[in-house]
């Protein structure tokens, strides 16, 4: 990756995304593709003008930010290369974790990120402040994907109908069946979360015959890999993982 022009910063700036795809499903998939280098505090993207094609990533700590930002800058993501870069002033998120004091400006009057040096930053580096604002009362203590209902209604991808539960079984194959999904995952962001491991080949996501214990209707996927050896790795990974608050998929071998 070519240096940074801009201070290291816990906050990432990301461009050059596909302004096609749509927002929710946006921004799970970036929370599933940056989590597994650091914690993800906050993720602001909209679908307006100013930002179409644009996101703001909140890492915990700088170490998670850099890992992150070299790792993914040039990766395709829908079909494009992300262009990765230290944002240009700290969010509200990082603010208010190093100064409990902090009141964020009024989103009328302010950008909802605070230039370091004083100056208005440039519209590119300006997310939404209305969004962002609402986003800091989420609870920092816990990883998960943050669904936002504001701006559009979803288009989700409808599974195909339900089926019956694949049998698990004890020795690796190449065949896992993760359950207890929300019903935002879709097989794209369910390949999201898996591609990163060697060997991964496809996702098939249906919904759950039966509801969870809560009484929620829930999905479960099917993910395909190469040979059982490749798929030890993924299923060691992310069994247990938190898709978003309550919500820990698990993952097992068919």
């Amino acid at each position: 990756m070519a240096s940074s022009s801009n201070q290291p910063n816990t906050t990432l700036y990301v461009n050059n995304l596909n302004d096609k795809v749509n927002k929710d499903e946006l921004k799970t998939q970036l929370y599933a593709l940056f989590t597994t280098y650091g914690k993800v505090i906050d993720i602001v993207a909209s679908k307006n003008t100013k930002m179409r094609g644009q996101a703001f990533l909140v890492f915990s700590d700088l170490a998670g930010a850099t890992t992150a930002m070299r790792a993914c800058e040039g990766v395709m993501f829908y079909d494009k290369p992300l262009h990765i870069d230290y944002a240009k002033s700290k969010s509200y998120a990082t603010l208010q974790i190093e100064d409990p004091n902090f009141v964020p400006p009024n989103a009328a009057n302010a950008s909802s990120l605070v230039s370091q040096n004083g100056k208005r930053p440039r519209d590119g580096d300006i997310p939404d402040s209305e969004r962002q604002s609402k986003r800091e009362r989420a609870d920092e203590s816990d990883e998960e994907m943050e669904i936002d209902d504001e701006e559009e209604a979803p288009q989700k991808t409808e599974p195909s109908a339900p089926t019956i539960v694949p049998s698990q079984v004890q020795k690796p194959t190449a065949k896992l069946l993760c359950t207890n999904l929300p019903q935002e995952v879709t097989d794209d962001v369910l390949g999201v979360l898996f591609q990163q491991y060697k060997g991964f080949q496809r996702t098939h996501v249906t919904w759950s015959p039966a509801l969870n214990p809560a009484g929620i209707r829930v999905k479960m996927g099917q993910v395909f890999f190469e040979s059982s050896e490749l798929a030890i790795t993924a299923k060691d990974a992310l069994d247990g993982f938190t898709l978003k608050k309550g919500w820990q998929m698990s993952v097992v071998y068919i």
